[in-house]
Parts: structure tokens; sequence; C-alpha cells
């Protein structure tokens, strides 16, 4: 079942750290939405600079240079990583799912769609590809995308916590590992 802003406004901090119990419009909207919850995005980011094929069996360090802004610029078809703002704590009987905002689709910006698996804590290492043929923008501090939480009808035998998840308790930036 899709959990409610009630729901996720009761949950509050206890999930989301820092958490914005409205929904602000002041630039690219962010916060409590009917049936999830807008993040923003942080000052931190990888820009890809490579020039070699890329796999997620060789990623290189120096492939990406790290940046840090309150406006990152994305070269035509390329990409960055970023991270969330906010920290989410997913509870055992919860899944997460990360959606782009149509604000950023419009203009050919997308993010990639990720799970926040049950008992999954970090920051969001999010995937931003800039599909326009033109360089693109994206602001720290205003949304990126949002998490529609779902309520398991029972809980799992295994959390992404008991299965020692390789990103659990993210604090930066992750490259696949």
């Amino acid at each position: 079942m899709v959990k409610s802003d009630s729901w996720i406004k009761r949950m509050g901090e206890n999930i989301i750290t820092p958490f914005t119990p409205a929904k602000i419009t002041q630039g690219i909207s962010f916060g409590l939405s009917s049936y999830g919850y807008d993040f923003t995005l942080a000052e931190e980011f990888k820009i890809f600079c490579g020039n070699s094929p890329i796999s997620p069996k060789k990623i290189r360090q120096q492939d990406f240079k790290d940046y840090s802004g309150k406006t990152c610029r994305l070269a035509p078809g390329s990409f960055v990583l970023g991270r969330s703002l906010e920290y989410f704590r997913i509870p055992r009987n919860i899944l997460g799912i990360c959606f782009g905002k149509s604000t950023y689709a419009r203009c050919g910006i997308i993010i990639n769609v990720t799970p926040l698996e049950p008992e999954w804590e970090g920051f969001i290492t999010i995937q931003i590809a800039n599909l326009a043929p033109v360089e693109a923008e994206v602001y720290a501090g205003e949304g990126i995308g949002q998490i529609i939480f779902l309520e398991a009808d029972e809980l799992c035998m295994r959390s992404y916590k008991d299965l020692a998840g390789k990103y659990q308790q993210a604090r930066e930036i992750q490259l696949p590992r």
C-alpha cells in the first residue's frame, strides 16, 4: 500500500533527516507531498569526465571530477553523480522508490529510478543525466526527486541491513562497488 502524507509526517525525522513537513514551492519544489516526499540535492557532485568505456565492474575514481556548488552544469549527453541532502532510514516493512521530478524531465534531465530497500539507510547517490543536446543545470538545495513509500503486507525474510548491503549507511556519493 502507498503511504500517505499523514503517515510520512508522523514518521518525520525517524525516517528523513532533515525533514520538511510542508511542500516548499520556492524554486524547484521539495518537502512533503500527498503520497511521497520530494527530496533535495546536496552541494556535492562527481562530474563524469572519462574518455574510455565505463562499466560498473571497472569504475575508476579518476573518471570523475569532484565539484561543490549551488549549481552544477551537465554537458550534453553526459551525467553527474549527486547525493540527497536528506539522510533516509527505511523501516523493515517499507520499500521506498525514488523517481525523478517532472520539472527536470521536461528539460531532458533525468534521474535514475532506484529502490530504497527495507532497513537501508544513508544519503541517496543520484545519477543525473542530461539527455538534451545543450548544456543543462541542476540546483543544490532544491527538489531533485521524489520517494514513494510502499508498505509490505508482511515482513521480508532478509532486509538490506541483514544482507550487509554494500551501500549501507552511505555518507557521501558512492561509486559502483
